[in-house]
C-alpha cells in the first residue's frame, strides 16, 4: 500500500529496535520520516545510522530527519510536531524495561503514562487530524489469568511499567471517544531481533553465547527460567503497526504469534543453533545449565569467530536470584485473530529461527 506523496510520519524513540525497523518500512512505503531521540552526551543512533539525513533538517530520499525531544517535556514535543506536521505519529519512546521500572517508577510513569497524555493533548489542541499509534504491551495482562489473551482480556498490571502502560492504554480509548481522535493501541507481545536492547533477556542470551565462545565470559546469569513468553520478530510487528493506522476505524489490536515457550526453551534453541546441547539440573535459584553434547560440525561453521570452545560438563547458565522481579509474570500468550481477520496480518518467523538469527548476528559482529 503506497501512501499519498504528502504522508509524513513522526516516530518517537526512532533509535530503538522497533523505531529502526518501522523507519525502514515507512521509507519503503514512500513516507517522509521524522524521528525523535533524547538529547544525550553520547551518540546512540547505531540502529539507524544508515538512515539518518545529516543535512540539517532537509528532506533526502530514503533518509530520516532526527529531532531532539523527550516525552517528559511537552514543549519539546509540541515544537517537533509543529515543525514536522506529521499525518501519523508512532509513539514508540518509553522506559521499556520492566525490571528498571521497579527501580525508577516515577520516571517510568512520567515517560510512559504522562508522555502519552502530552501527545494526545497536542493533537487535541491542534485539531489537525493527526493519527496516533501507541505502543502498548502484553504486560498489561499480568499473566495471572490464563491466556491466550485477546483485546477483551482483563487488564491486570504487575509492574510500574505495566501500570504506566495501562494508564496510557485507557487514555487512548478515552480521547478516541471524547474527541474523535484517530488513536490506536498496538498491544504487542514480546518481539525480538538482533537489534533488541542488550538488557532484555533474549539478547542477553544471544550476546552471552557470543561472549562465551569468544572467551569474554564463562556463563550467562539469568532470572526466572520458567517464565513463558510469546516471542515474535520485531521486523514483522512494525508492519502490523502501520496496518492499524491505515484502517477506516481506529481500533486496538493484539499482535502475537499465539505460541509461547519458556526462557529455558529459548536458551536451548539458541545453544542448539551453534551445536551445543545443554542439560539443566537443580530447581529455582539453584538451577544450572551444563554442556551435555557438542556438535562440532555445526560449531565449526563459526570457527573463524570462536576463540574458546566449552567442554562437556561446563556450567554455561546460572540462575541469579537478584534478577527475579518483585512481582513475576509467569506466562503470556497472545491471540491475534482480530489482526488476522481485519488487517490480514500474521506472524511468520518461528521462535527457533528467531533464536538462530540473533545468535548468528552476535557471533559475527
Amino acid at each position: 500500500m503506497n501512501p499519498k506523496k504528502n504522508k509524513t510520519a513522526l516516530i518517537t524513540g526512532i533509535n530503538g529496535q522497533d523505531g529502526s525497523y518501522l523507519a525502514e518500512y515507512l521509507l519503503q512505503q514512500g513516507y517522509i520520516v521524522h524521528g525523535t531521540k533524547r538529547l544525550s552526551s553520547t551518540i546512540n543512533t547505531g540502529r539507524i545510522k544508515h538512515l539518518v539525513d545529516y543535512s540539517a533538517g532537509t528532506e533526502q530520499q530514503g533518509k530520516i530527519i532526527l529531532h531532539h525531544a523527550d516525552l517528559t517535556d511537552s514543549s519539546s514535543l509540541s515544537r517537533v510536531v509543529n515543525l514536522c506536521k506529521p499525518t501519523e505519529i508512532y509513539n514508540l519512546a518509553a522506559q521499556s524495561h520492566v525490571a528498571v521500572s521497579f527501580e525508577e517508577p516515577e520516571y517510568t510513569a512520567n515517560a510512559d503514562a504522562l508522555g502519552v497524555l502530552r501527545l494526545l493533548e497536542i493533537i487535541r489542541r491542534e485539531k489537525n487530524n493527526i493519527k496516533l499509534y501507541q505502543a502498548s504491551t502484553s504486560e498489561l495482562f499480568g499473566g495471572v489469568n490464563k491466556g491466550p489473551y485477546d483485546e477483551n482480556a482483563l487488564i491486570d498490571p504487575r509492574s510500574p511499567y505495566a501500570a504506566s502502560k495501562a494508564y496510557s492504554y485507557y487514555l487512548i480509548k478515552q480521547y478516541r471517544m471524547a474527541y474523535n481522535i484517530f488513536a490506536v493501541n498496538g498491544i504487542l507481545f514480546n518481539h525480538e531481533s538482533p537489534r533488541r536492547g542488550e538488557n532484555f533477556v533474549t539478547r542477553k542470551i544471544s550476546r552471552g553465547i557470543s561472549k562465551i565462545l569468544k572467551g569474554v565470559q564463562n556463563h550467562i546469569a539469568l532470572g526466572n527460567l520458567d517464565a513463558t513468553r510469546d516471542w515474535g520478530h520485531a521486523k514483522e510487528y512494525v508492519v502490523a503497526m502501520h496496518l492499524m493506522m491505515q484502517q477506516n476505524k481506529p481500533e486496538d489490536y493484539v499482535i502475537a504469534t499465539g505460541k509461547s515457550v519458556t526462557v529455558r526453551e529459548f536458551i536451548n534453541y539458541c545453544f542448539n543453533s551453534i551445536g551445543i546441547e545443554l542439560k539443566f539440573s537443580g530447581k529455582s535459584e539453584k538451577e544450572i545449565g551444563i554442556v551435555e553434547k557438542i556438535n562440532e560440525n555445526i560449531l565449526n561453521k563459526f570457527k573463524d569467530k570462536i576463540t574458546h570452545v566449552p567442554n562437556k560438563g561446563d556450567i554455561l547458565i546460572r540462575v541469579d536470584s537478584k534478577l527475579f522481579r518483585p512481582l513475576e509474570v509467569e506466562s503470556l500468550t497472545g491471540n491475534s485473530m482480530k489482526a488476522k481477520q481485519n488487517l490480514g496480518w500474521a506472524a511468520k518467523t518461528s521462535i527457533q529461527n528467531l533464536a538462530k538469527e540473533m545468535v548468528k548476528h552476535d557471533l559475527l559482529n
